[in-house]
């Protein structure tokens, strides 16, 4: 396929996808008409790469269907001049919600608990133009991670038993987080913030299914 044939798949994908189901931020409409989600999948599923679905990646993993990136991003609600907007992802997966955040000009901090998995996330990261606003780290996500703490956003990209206590820490004060929460079968997309005192707020939004959060404040230890 050609650029411009990937071009307007993005374009259909936005119009068909996302502002059918309420993605309403300009921002994340501009970043996902953008950012070349065909970088980010195995090189079997590059015709799928705007397909209305999630697609599999190495080790059992998978990228999210293009609306639940689009989702979460929005419920994030980075702000328009995100240049001091410090952002950790739990699951850097291929690469490309981190991407999506770094389009919108947030600093990205990406933890990946497979090695070769973020040694696959960084070879598609390099491809992009903004990939110099993003680290990927090894490590156990569920944890956060501390030396970059704290966050002004944390988003993860599996699914945990409940939300760990250790990135509720690392979320600053006025923070946000979008998380998936419940058992390995069905969870609950939460937003989760954080007020000037400290005081936590915990709001509901979409149920949802994401691969399980592997760590210590996941699903058993890596």
């Amino acid at each position: 396929m050609t650029e411009d044939m990937f071009k307007q798949k993005r374009l259909e994908m936005v119009y068909t996808q996302l502002t059918p189901r309420g993605i309403k931020n300009d921002a994340v409409i501009e970043a996902m008409n953008t950012v070349p989600r065909e970088l980010f999948v195995t090189e079997e599923n590059i015709p799928a790469a705007y397909h209305d679905c999630p697609l599999p990646l190495i080790f059992g993993q998978t990228i999210s269907q293009p609306y639940m990136v689009a989702l979460m991003t929005e419920l994030l609600n980075i702000p328009a001049d995100a240049s001091k907007t410090k952002v950790l992802e739990v699951g850097t997966g291929s690469g490309y919600q981190a991407a999506v955040l770094a389009f919108l000009g947030a600093d990205v901090i990406s933890v990946e608990r497979i090695p070769d998995m973020a040694i696959f996330a960084r070879a598609n990261l390099a491809k992009v133009q903004y990939s110099g606003k993003i680290k990927v780290v090894d490590g156990d996500g569920s944890e956060g991670y501390q030396p970059s703490a704290p966050y002004d956003r944390i988003i993860v990209t599996a699914a945990a038993p409940e939300v760990p206590p250790e990135l509720v820490e690392q979320l600053a004060p006025c923070g946000r987080m979008v998380i998936p929460c419940g058992d390995l079968f069905i969870q609950q997309l939460l937003v989760i913030c954080k007020s000037a005192s400290g005081k936590i707020c915990t709001n509901k939004n979409i149920a949802c299914r994401f691969v399980p959060l592997i760590g210590k404040e996941g699903f058993g230890k890596c």
